[in-house]
């Protein structure tokens, strides 16, 4: 019998039991969604407005090992959502910041408000101290919550749907430090719809280097160089 696949994450006991409760939600939600409604162009946005589907445990899981292993203080999280992945993310900074020291802050952003309300309350059941503190929400329209107070910018994790994906990393780009990872959920079953972000990101004038990931749907992986 072959071992658990190990878990990287750093926490207490009832923050793996939270995200567990929290990622089984999001598969049964995403169950129920009818087929092919990642490709839909029609109401997409209407139907995911009160949806879960956070980015699935393994992808976490590797993201948070990735801020870990390149010493992350700094993370933009363009799509919150019900604010999951962001809790990897603010334990990822508060464990660099606690051995690697300085400042450090995970900016994440939701334009529902509903949804930014139930982020707030699973980080509140994550913790202040070793979430929520980590946290700088800025609820509404990314592309003007993101225009100003941005630190240098060591990781991003872009998960949304809309057309502003290629312009709000065109936003952050300035901000990107030499090394930045940019990380995108759904690089293959998405495609079409991030097909001007992936095209800008593989040009061979854009500044990265690109690796698709074999994870379920794809996670592409973009280093500025």
């Amino acid at each position: 019998m072959s071992a658990p696949a190990p878990n990287p994450v750093v926490a207490p006991d009832h923050i793996h039991a939270l995200l567990k409760h929290l990622h089984q939600e999001s598969l049964t939600q995403e169950a129920a969604l009818p087929s092919g409604y990642l490709g839909s162009p029609n109401g997409f946005d209407e139907l995911m407005r009160d949806k879960f589907i956070a980015l699935d445990q393994d992808k976490c899981q590797f993201v948070y090992q990735l801020a870990r292993a390149t010493g992350a203080r700094n993370i933009v999280e363009i799509g919150t959502s019900f604010g999951v992945s962001t809790i990897y993310l603010a334990l990822a900074v508060g464990s660099n910041l606690e051995h690697l020291g300085g400042e450090g802050v995970v900016i994440a952003t939701e334009k529902e408000h509903t949804k930014a309300e139930k982020a707030r309350h699973h980080w509140k059941q994550a913790g202040d101290d070793l979430v929520t503190r980590h946290i700088n929400l800025r609820e509404g329209d990314l592309l003007e919550t993101l225009e100003n107070n941005i630190p240098q910018v060591d990781l991003v994790l872009l998960d949304i749907w809309a057309p502003v994906a290629l312009p709000a990393l065109k936003l952050l780009e300035p901000k990107l430090r030499s090394g930045a990872v940019v990380i995108i959920d759904n690089s293959i079953s998405s495609a079409s719809r991030y097909k001007e972000l992936l095209d800008h990101l593989r040009s061979l004038t854009s500044g990265y280097t690109n690796l698709t990931l074999p994870y379920s749907k794809g996670l592409e992986m973009c280093v500025r160089i």
